[in-house]
């Protein structure tokens, strides 16, 4: 039975892992009949959005492995846990958190960088020859990790298109329901909620995403 690394950036939306993406993706595992376990780096999150007024609450800080054992139900890993060995391939869900916590997108644009915690955990399954499915905004670690010419998609935002091209990735225009596929690098990404008009859609592209990376695994 394959075994699927998930990577969350905490819990919500605006300042964390995206929760529809992160449960669609255990559930279309679950599903195929794949095991998973969720992993998160042990670091504090840029900032904490009040979800409900959309503020910054700049009072109060969390922690990204605290705030994504919520969404694992407490079954959650730090990334410094992983044993490569245990696993056939890793997915990463959306979510602000993903630009924000993982890597600095947000902030910095396509000067972004990995979060070193983070980018030591993927290049595991890089150098391991793993496949790695990135959804939503986590593409835009492809580039940084990747190097020249890796092919992913974001959707069809311009201004982050125009910075996926300028870190040197091949952005691939998609829809809501389409996966592009990266064979020579073992990627495969889909736009879920940068294009999602609601859960359906999201689960539409989330659904054959996690089919492809498990059809890739070795």
């Amino acid at each position: 039975m394959k075994k699927i690394a998930v990577l969350l950036s905490g819990c919500g939306v605006f300042d964390g892992t995206e929760i529809h993406e992160s449960v669609l993706t255990l559930l279309s595992l679950s599903k195929a009949g794949a095991h998973y376990q969720c992993f998160a780096p042990d670091i504090k999150q840029m900032h904490v959005v009040n979800h409900f007024s959309g503020e910054v609450d700049a009072a109060e800080t969390r922690n990204v492995l605290v705030e994504s054992a919520r969404i694992a139900r407490g079954e959650v890993k730090a990334t410094t846990e992983l044993d490569i060995a245990q696993f056939d391939a890793l997915i990463i869900p959306g979510g602000f958190g993903a630009a924000k916590n993982l890597c600095n997108f947000a902030t910095n644009g396509s000067e972004c960088e990995v979060n070193p915690l983070v980018s030591d955990f993927i290049n595991e399954f890089i150098l391991a020859k793993k496949p790695v499915g990135f959804i939503c905004i986590a593409p835009m670690m492809i580039p940084r990790l990747y190097g020249h010419g890796a092919k992913g998609t974001i959707g069809s935002d311009t201004d982050t298109v125009a910075a996926f091209n300028l870190m040197g990735g091949s952005h691939q225009a998609a829809t809501v329901f389409d996966i592009v596929v990266d064979e020579a690098n073992n990627i495969v990404s889909t736009p879920a909620y940068m294009l999602a008009g609601n859960i359906a859609e999201a689960y539409s592209g989330i659904e054959k995403l996690v089919a492809k990376v498990l059809e890739l695994t070795k």
